[in-house]
């Protein structure tokens, strides 16, 4: 279901069709494969462990659905079709459900897993949460037959358990699933205890009204809980966490607990520790109160080439796309497209003189191709310090995120809260999310934007190449009309960020994206129904949101290509924004 590539469209987004697009955005990179059982050195049993075995329970559906919790109700077990044995899974979606049929697994940390199961069906998925790493999902767009799907993961220093599932997709018609596996040592039996508590408490970086956390990993650990002067203050997945909605100058004693279904450790040893003083000013200073946002593409395919000097004067932040991973897990480069015939000293010049317009030039890391992965401490601090070393060396005022891939939310928080205490609060921090990224705030997109609020310019959401979405208001929305952007700007507006903190992203051309250009009439009527409550379709917000960031576009080169327009006609309205 993926077109092959066509020149003209940019390497930055996906170019698929907009179910696919919005389904393939669930899948997560590869982690590695399942190796050999370890066993207990010396003499005494082997330890419990399992590396053939199935860890899934009734893996076949042989005993209906038990084991299983299906969405909805859509589950049940059918005598045909079935791969083998007598009963297979057949769930059937809804407009507003998926279908999702799945299991806990109880595992061990830092161990390697492989999970399969045979499918049939339109847009199958297959997937596993809660690994502690990066989650996992493959899919099929079409099985006619009985298909394998097959993915792998390595859980977390702290997991215990996973959840596995298979779902399909909204308003689809029924998938069938059989014969589940996942392989791997074996978490041991049910019930094991309460976790010890965590040591290491420590207080890292501070600003006026936030401290950041870090705890040794206990094992058997499914979670942590976080205690600011004796009372809950929040919930982390990993060992570490940033406390924020803080007085300046104020000292606060910190405690942490480690937790799993068998309950919660005691508290840590306290740690204290005081905030900055007030009169912060604040992330970005240099970004105007409404703003629009342009990608620069750093490479020839087939839009207008420019410079950074010829991007358009109605953009206030330019996202050079994109710096290249390296070899450093986590770390980042950039090198100038040898096509462009751009020199490092004009390419400086230019961002030099954009900044003294009063524009913000940041690094945008990621895009359809991009391999940064931040999974842990290391990771995250080799991105810190190599994105600030590309801020000193071009003169960037701060990054983009656009991991189309999928992110940790835990490492990469650390990550942007470690380049921020470098960078200072002129730091500017900007996202570029697909829709299905800020379906919930439970997503690890949604987590992190929440997660690092206090430091955090704006989320451009990318409205484009997407499947159909639910909106604020639970119903289904297609992409390309004025609902599609207010209803689905709803659950970001509703769920957490402040409104100056979201954006619409929009090709800024038909062939800038495979799918959901829309005309700049549309963006402007969808930022008015925001902003003022006018110019709205069938969606209404529940209130209005006069501090909306703006918009974003991919890019400012296809802007270039269309004359302008794009550019021409948001930029002037998003300015005039009240």
């Amino acid at each position: 279901m993926i077109p092959h590539r066509q020149p003209a469209l940019h390497r930055g987004r996906r170019r698929i069709p907009a179910l696919a697009a919005a389904c393939l955005a669930l899948a997560a990179l590869p982690a590695l494969g399942s190796g050999p059982a370890a066993h207990a050195a010396g003499g005494g049993a082997p330890a419990r462990t399992v590396s053939d075995g199935n860890l899934a329970r009734n893996p076949g559906f042989e005993s209906g659905l038990a084991g299983w919790t299906c969405s909805g109700g859509s589950g049940a077990v059918v005598p045909s079709p079935v791969r083998t044995g007598s009963g297979a899974l057949k769930a059937a979606p809804a407009g507003a459900d998926n279908a999702r049929c799945a299991q806990t697994v109880t595992v061990r940390p830092g161990s390697s897993y492989t999970l399969s199961a045979w499918v049939q069906g339109s847009y199958v998925h297959l997937g596993a949460d809660g690994t502690g790493t990066t989650d996992v999902s493959t899919w099929t767009p079409s099985a006619t037959a009985w298909q394998q799907l097959t993915t792998t993961f390595t859980t977390g220093p702290g997991t215990t358990s996973v959840t596995i599932y298979t779902h399909g997709w909204y308003g689809q018609p029924a998938y069938f699933a059989d014969d589940v596996t996942l392989t791997g040592p074996g978490g041991g039996d049910p019930g094991e205890p309460v976790p010890g508590a965590p040591g290491g408490l420590t207080a890292g970086a501070v600003t006026a009204s936030s401290v950041a956390l870090t705890w040794d990993a206990v094992p058997g650990a499914t979670g942590y809980n976080v205690y600011r002067d004796g009372a809950k203050a929040l919930s982390a997945e990993g060992p570490s966490a940033t406390v924020t909605g803080l007085a300046a100058s104020a000292s606060y004693r910190f405690e942490v607990t480690a937790t799993n279904a068998a309950g919660e450790s005691p508290k840590s040893a306290a740690v204290t520790a005081t905030t900055g003083p007030g009169g912060d000013p604040g992330p970005g200073p240099s970004v105007p109160k409404h703003a629009v946002t342009g990608y620069w593409q750093n490479f020839d395919n087939g839009a207008t080439v420019q410079k950074i000097s010829d991007v358009q004067s109605q953009y206030d932040i330019i996202a050079v796309a994109f710096a290249d991973a390296t070899a450093t897990p986590g770390a980042v480069d950039f090198r100038l497209d040898p096509a462009l015939n751009y020199t490092e000293a004009q390419f400086t010049t230019d961002i030099a003189a954009k900044r003294a317009a009063g524009k913000s030039v940041v690094i945008s890391i990621g895009g359809e191709r991009g391999t940064v992965a931040v999974n842990d401490a290391s990771s995250a601090a080799h991105f810190a310090d190599s994105v600030y070393a590309l801020m000193q060396k071009y003169g960037f005022d701060g990054v983009d995120i656009d991991l189309e891939n999928g992110l940790n939310p835990t490492y990469m928080t650390q990550a942007l809260r470690a380049l921020s205490a470098k960078a200072g609060s002129k730091l500017v921090i900007t996202m570029a999310p697909q829709t299905i990224d800020m379906q919930s705030a439970s997503a690890g997109y949604f987590k992190t934007a929440l997660n690092i609020k206090d430091i955090l310019t704006v989320v451009n959401m990318q409205y484009y190449n997407s499947g159909s979405m639910n909106g604020c208001d639970g119903k289904v929305y297609a992409q390309g009309s004025v609902d599609f952007l207010t209803a689905l700007a709803c659950i970001q507006l509703e769920g957490g960020l402040d409104p100056s903190q979201v954006g619409l992203g929009l090709p800024a051309s038909p062939r800038a994206a495979g799918s959901g250009y829309v005309s700049p009439s549309v963006v402007n009527s969808a930022l008015d129904c925001l902003a003022k409550g006018t110019g709205c379709g069938s969606f209404k917000p529940p209130r209005t949101y006069p501090g909306i960031r703006g918009a974003m576009t991919w890019s400012t080169n296809w802007d270039a290509a269309s004359g302008s327009s794009w550019s021409g006609a948001v930029g002037p309205h998003v300015h005039g924004l009240p």
